[in-house]
């Protein structure tokens, strides 16, 4: 698997996403970063060795992550964000 199968690149990987989310803030790639960073601590833990499973952890750990955010920053079913007024009127 070469150079994915070191912790350290999984967890920069996951850094790069988080700044990167701060660019495209959709809470996609946040997701995908919390996946990278926690397959990373998994393999500096020992937990981790073969690649199958280093993909299948970071499958999983992303799409928990993602529904976790996505149920933490979600709008209420039925409400819509509304504004009274505009900063231009004085």
């Amino acid at each position: 698997m070469g150079i994915f199968s070191t912790w350290w690149v999984w967890i920069a990987a996951g850094i790069i996403l988080a700044i990167l989310e701060t660019l495209l803030p959709a809470f996609i790639l946040l997701g995908f970063a919390l996946g990278a960073i926690g397959t990373g601590l998994l393999m500096a833990l020992g937990v981790l060795v073969s690649p199958s499973m280093l993909i299948l952890t970071f499958a999983v750990l992303s799409l928990i992550s993602w529904l976790l955010l996505r149920q933490f920053f979600q709008l209420k079913t039925g409400s819509v964000k509304t504004f009274d007024h505009d900063i231009n009127d004085t």
